[in-house]
């Protein structure tokens, strides 16, 4: 299993934090060009909530359901219940810092499948891909939470 972590400040309380990330809207302004997402599924933010979503890459389809758990006011945690890899658990978490703004703390536990699939996912979901990936939502969470 391998673990990737990621912290960036956001210029907000804590609750705009919290609701930006919510929003299911959020989850499109989170994801970078090129690639788009497509929500099949997405409800209120609570223990037990399932968002259904593609991703898409160019031409790729990359179909995604993960279950919300340990929904509270300092963050969330999405499992994958079906999608492109074998395991994946990322941990949402936001902490009060000094001068009134919020921490955010990402931490994924994934593996990578086995056999083609897995050379598709070491791919898509490296770590400097992962890198990538977060260091542009964490421009978009700014954006989003402060200029909303």
């Amino acid at each position: 299993m391998s673990v990737f972590e990621h912290r960036f400040q956001v210029p907000a309380g804590l609750p705009a934090v919290a609701a930006f990330h919510a929003d299911p809207s959020a989850l499109r302004a989170l994801t970078p060009p090129p690639m788009i997402i497509r929500l099949h599924r997405f409800g209120a933010m609570e223990d037990g909530m399932e968002a259904d979503f593609t991703l898409w890459l160019g031409p790729l389809p990359i179909r995604w359901m993960a279950r919300h758990e340990d929904v509270g006011p300092d963050g969330f945690v999405d499992v994958q219940v079906e999608g492109p890899m074998k395991r994946w658990r990322h941990e949402h978490r936001f902490r009060p810092i000094d001068g009134g703004g919020t921490e955010v703390h990402d931490r994924i536990e994934y593996e990578h499948p086995s056999g083609l699939r897995g050379v598709f996912t070491h791919l898509l979901f490296s770590k400097w891909a992962l890198r990538g990936l977060f260091f542009y939502r964490s421009l978009a969470t700014r954006r989003g939470v402060v200029h909303g």
